[in-house]
């Protein structure tokens, strides 16, 4: 099964250099940088992860992801590279199946009423960060805006990424804890993180919630994204109830 997490896009990727041999001088350097993260502390361990994820993604052996990173994002893209943007560039489509179209800036997703969760953030492949916090516009207040007409079922979300796409039923996107977010960690969503504005979907695994978020569309029916046509990842990716991979469920 592919890496993911957050963080892939949003939970998982592949690497800046898709398929590129992975040798074993390069696993055993690696594993001495991850001792030395022990011994160092978080602050390593956080610059390795970010380092790392090229080489993770193009591992064959899955030894760079026992290394010991921590409770720390890691950070993926199924993409080479992602454009920067910000507040003077960002917008976000809202279409498909409602009533009122909308184009968002970064401007008026702040304006809006904000909601705050603290919440773990789970990755399909194990590694868990407890307590992030998070803040943004729930999702369900931007859709009650848009109006969804009777034939709407589902929600599928773009990145502009320009690669990757996750989806919800029209009643998972309902619930509080799905947020359009702009804030985490205390802080403005970072890039490397998915920003200026990216999805977080509480329920379930990181997958779901799409980095880079550039879209929102309404449609009739749920439509797979990115990694369960890819990955063969689960279309309801609830933690505890897919991929086999939590005891705990989160509801």
């Amino acid at each position: 099964m592919s890496r993911g997490g957050d963080d892939v896009n949003a939970d998982d990727a592949n690497a800046h250099e898709d398929g590129a041999p992975v040798g074993r001088r390069i696993v055993l350097g690696v594993a001495a940088l991850g001792a030395a993260g022990i011994v160092t502390g978080r602050t390593v361990q956080d610059h390795l992860a970010r380092w790392l994820a090229p080489i993770q993604n193009a591992d064959p052996t899955g030894l760079t992801g026992l290394l010991p990173l921590g409770a720390t994002f890691r950070y993926y893209s199924v993409t080479g590279s992602v454009p920067t943007k910000d507040a003077s560039d960002y917008t976000l489509e809202i279409g498909g199946l409602v009533d009122h179209p909308t184009t968002l800036t970064l401007a008026d997703l702040q304006q809006m009423p904000q909601t705050t969760l603290v919440r773990d953030f789970q990755c399909v492949t194990g590694w868990r960060v407890p307590e992030v916090h998070w803040t943004g516009v729930r999702l369900a207040d931007l859709l009650e805006t848009a109006g969804p007409t009777p034939e709407a079922k589902a929600i599928s979300f773009g990145s502009f990424d320009g690669a990757y796409t996750e989806s919800l039923t029209l009643e998972q996107a309902l619930r509080s804890d799905v947020l359009v977010a702009l804030q985490m960690l205390g802080k403005p969503v970072t890039h490397d993180h998915g920003g200026p504005v990216r999805m977080y979907v509480a329920p379930m695994y990181g997958y779901k919630s799409t980095k880079w978020l550039s879209s929102i569309e309404v449609t009739d029916q749920v439509v797979p994204g990115y990694w369960e046509t890819q990955g063969n990842y689960d279309v309801d990716g609830w933690i505890g109830e897919s991929n086999g991979r939590d005891d705990e469920p989160v509801g």
